[in-house]
């Protein structure tokens, strides 16, 4: 059927650029040449082990060149890269990796005992490559990644007819309970990710088109945020589809200072991170050392998922004036649906302020809210979209409505409309946390803690946070006897969740009041765990 294919883009890139780096992380390269090769390998070896057309490959792993890599292997296969959230426990991988159906993963050697914990509750998994990152031998129950990706006889690659009705999945936590798998087509995501990126795709595909857009040498993009992320992964793909390189931060976890000299090294043209979580460290390091760094070569800036201060901005703009900073709206389900723009020497507009085309803000009867009239709607975006959330066309139907004969996402966050058409987005409705980018569903952990023998009841609630935009906090309520031990807690939580859902406040409530609904009186435990954390 007809549409965009990634794959077919990028061995038009493959084809035009072979000696260009695509891949980059320290001292190690790879040219598209290579790229395009390995992955071809990776595919190929998946097909031997049995997996067939639209069947799911799972990355398991941190910013590696081996995640993109593996994403292209997907691609080039006509199978379907699944992202994992590398925080996941055993319980979460099991659930997600039994929902998205995978049949292969790759996963980095760190992740070995967790998945042993995890591989019985998976059995139909075909493959599972182990890519070396230094913390112990490849298990027997694995394949190393070099030895599909290099093997000493080349293997036939799989020929099956790709098209733009290939999809990726891309798991989102959300902010109504377990992990949702959002359907993209590659023709929408390819053209949406693109022209979000001046790229101008036409709607049919044209791979001459494709190839005219090449610049070589090309653009280096430096996603900050994990590539498990789409705000990691996807901001690549326009950037390679145009011949230009992904290059990757090293360290596990985040440095400022990391950032900055891989900047200068790699002479970085475009970076995206998650608003003041990445922000503000990087602030700090360029105001206490203001000319340890050359940054020339920066010149864009783009973020999402979580405030990015105005001041913020204001002081990164002193630091490196030729930057612009694109604060982009937009979910995993509405990539790139609007956008901010803010440059030194301009007045940009306030945090939370949005434009865009497919934007716009809907009243409880489904009309759109009139600009200036200080209503409050819920945000909801029409454009190109995903087909829906794999294998639940309850929550389909919920978040992708037509109305009008337009067909939108509603995407949960609550707005208003000024006079001058920009969106002023007031935040989520439900009780979804947001922690630094993270999507944390309280009823999750409020579940886990009270399996704990000293909870008798649990209230779970984000409470703000400079840097991360909120922190998790948990009041509970100790069973007759109980003393509270709040490190015991959050290692009780810890072993079952990942690391950002573990409560970093835990305070002892006589009781977690709750409603004649028996749902938690959310204003009263706020003001406990308020008072809790105020400072004496």
């Amino acid at each position: 059927m007809p549409g965009w294919n990634i794959a077919d883009v990028f061995e038009v890139v493959a084809a035009a650029v072979p000696a260009s780096p695509a891949l980059i992380q320290g001292d190690r390269v790879l040219s598209w040449r290579e790229l395009d090769r390995r992955a071809g390998q990776v595919a190929a070896y998946l097909a031997a082990r049995g997996l067939g057309r639209q069947d799911k490959v799972v990355q398991y792993l941190r910013n590696c060149p081996e995640y993109l890599e593996s994403f292209a292997a997907a691609l080039k296969g006509s199978m379907v890269p699944v992202n994992t959230n590398y925080r996941y426990g055993p319980e979460e991988l099991s659930y997600l990796w039994q929902d998205c159906d995978a049949r292969a993963v790759v996963f980095a050697g760190s992740f070995t005992a967790t998945i042993e914990r995890t591989r019985a509750s998976v059995p139909g998994v075909l493959a599972w490559l182990w890519v070396d990152d230094g913390t112990g031998p490849c298990p027997p129950w694995a394949v190393p990644y070099e030895s599909a990706a290099a093997p000493a006889t080349p293997r036939p690659e799989p020929r099956w007819e790709r098209d733009g009705h290939d999809i990726i999945l891309l798991y989102t936590g959300g902010t109504t309970g377990l992990p949702k798998g959002v359907i993209w087509r590659q023709d929408d995501l390819m053209v949406s990710l693109g022209n979000a990126a001046g790229g101008r795709y036409p709607d049919e595909p044209d791979l001459a088109f494709a190839r005219s857009r090449i610049a070589d040498p090309g653009r280096r993009h430096l996603p900050a945020a994990p590539l498990m992320h789409g705000a990691g992964c996807l901001t690549c793909l326009p950037v390679l589809a145009r011949g230009g390189a992904a290059v990757l931060l090293a360290e596990p976890a985040f440095r400022a200072g990391e950032l900055l000299d891989t900047i200068g090294r790699h002479r970085v043209n475009s970076v995206s991170w998650v608003g003041d979580a990445f922000a503000r460290p990087v602030l700090a390091e360029l105001d206490a050392h203001p000319d340890r760094w050359d940054l020339s070569s920066w010149s864009v800036l783009t973020s999402g998922g979580v405030l990015f201060s105005d001041e913020v901005k204001r002081g990164l703009l002193r630091h490196v004036p030729g930057l612009l900073i694109a604060d982009v709206y937009g979910s995993s389900e509405a990539i790139a649906a609007a956008r901010s723009v803010s440059r030194a020497g301009a007045a940009g507009p306030p945090a939370r302020s949005f434009t865009g085309g497919g934007l716009t803000v809907l009243a409880d009867d489904d009309t759109p809210v009139v600009p200036g009239s200080g209503q409050i709607g819920r945000v909801a975006y029409a454009g190109r979209l995903p087909v829906g959330y794999y294998k639940d066309a309850a929550k389909s139907a919920a978040t992708f409505r037509t109305v009008r004969g337009r067909r939108y996402v509603i995407t949960g966050d609550f707005a208003t409309v000024q006079a001058d058409g920009q969106v002023i987005v007031l935040g989520r409705g439900s009780s979804c946390i947001n922690t630094g980018g993270e999507k944390v569903y309280p009823e999750e952990v409020e579940e886990v803690l009270k399996r704990h023998p000293s909870v008798a009841d649990a209230a779970v609630l984000g409470l703000p946070d400079e840097r991360f935009g909120e922190t998790v906090a948990a009041a509970v309520q100790l069973a007759g006897g109980r003393d509270l031990d709040d490190e015991a807690l959050r290692a009780h939580v810890r072993g079952s969740l990942a690391g950002y859902k573990v409560p970093r406040q835990v305070v002892a409530v006589p009781e977690v009041t709750r409603g004649p609904n028996g749902k938690i009186d959310i204003l009263r435990m706020r003001a406990l765990l308020e008072e809790s954390a105020a400072p004496a």
